[in-house]
């Protein structure tokens, strides 16, 4: 396993794998003994950095989401980990109520919102101090500055380490994180977004908003991160489901475009000259690249997270990675 560094101040900064662990279904989808044995075997392989969030998963139950902070606080208590395993959780996106959705009706960003929720996550996960809390979607409602001073109180508090922000427009990020600046407070140093080796089409009508989704790496995004090498990224969905080794998950509307077809055969020839499997080259492809990529990836058994392990140890050649860079 490498280790990467997030965060840029030493009272702060973190060590991690570079490859994280989604713990999104667990404790739903995916049972009790089946999500310990995942972690149990991630530890092992020298991962030491956990992805969850307060709303997961709601959508299992129709409920408010909590089930995955749980089960991992049930896991860290039995397991006696040490300080060495870096938690990352999420607020801003639970439903205010069981049977809505962060579509219509989500928790916000408020200063309110920010301390309740962080403590109601800090005693799910049962530990003294969140590592890592990002911003889990935007909050219109909320005037940013509030939510910067929100945040940036837990951290004088002591309660959390790292900030982070996923589902963000850039523009607001950097706004959020020049406020931040300006007033000497702690501000957003990883940012969480879907990436993978296909590219996603920037413009059809996102989710959140109708000017398309901005949980989704572009090129803004990407020239952002050059100009700031002190911001770390991590990559969600790197592996889309399944779908690059699925021909039963066919790939959605936001892959219908020229380029995909070119990457694609790319990516197959590529793994054929490394005995790799298409995931394994794509974990391979986002951790070494140009801008380096933190992949987050779940795993709903321990053969899919041996395979991304796998993924972690191979080394593409310079012509592997310039196929498929040059791939269009």
């Amino acid at each position: 396993m490498e280790y990467r560094t997030i965060g840029n101040d030493p009272k702060t900064r973190r060590d991690v794998s570079v490859l994280s662990l989604g713990a999104m279904l667990f404790g739903t989808a995916t049972d009790e003994a089946t999500s310990f044995a995942i972690l149990d075997r991630y530890v092992e392989a020298g991962g030491t950095f956990i992805d969850t969030s307060n709303n997961y998963a709601f959508w299992q139950d129709g409920g408010q989401g909590g089930q995955s902070e749980e089960l991992l606080g049930r896991w860290i208590r039995s397991r006696n980990v040490g300080n060495e395993i870096v938690i990352a959780t999420k607020l801003g996106a639970r439903p205010l109520a069981p049977g809505t959705s962060y579509v219509d009706n989500a928790e916000g960003l408020s200063a309110k919102v920010i301390r309740e929720s962080a403590e109601r996550s800090r005693k799910r996960l049962g530990v003294d101090k969140l590592d890592l809390l990002y911003a889990h979607i935007e909050d219109p409602g909320t005037p940013l500055q509030e939510t910067v001073e929100g945040f940036a109180q837990l951290v004088a508090d002591g309660t959390v380490g790292l900030l982070g922000v996923s589902n963000h427009w850039a523009w607001r990020v950097e706004r959020a994180r020049n406020l931040a600046a300006t007033a000497g407070l702690p501000g957003y140093e990883v940012l969480q977004y879907s990436y993978s080796y296909l590219r996603q089409r920037t413009d059809l009508p996102g989710e959140l908003s109708p000017d398309g989704d901005y949980g989704a790496v572009g090129r803004d995004l990407l020239s952002y991160l050059r100009e700031e090498p002190g911001l770390t990224l991590v990559a969600y969905s790197p592996l889309l489901s399944g779908r690059y080794v699925r021909d039963d998950k066919p790939f959605g509307p936001e892959f219908d475009h020229a380029g995909t077809p070119v990457r694609l055969a790319a990516l197959r020839e590529v793994a054929a000259e490394t005995g790799a499997t298409p995931n394994q080259v794509v974990l391979s492809w986002l951790i070494g690249g140009d801008i380096p990529v933190i992949p987050l990836a779940g795993a709903s058994s321990l053969a899919q997270l041996n395979e991304n392990l796998v993924g972690v140890d191979l080394k593409l050649t310079s012509e592997q990675r310039a196929k498929l860079d040059a791939a269009h």
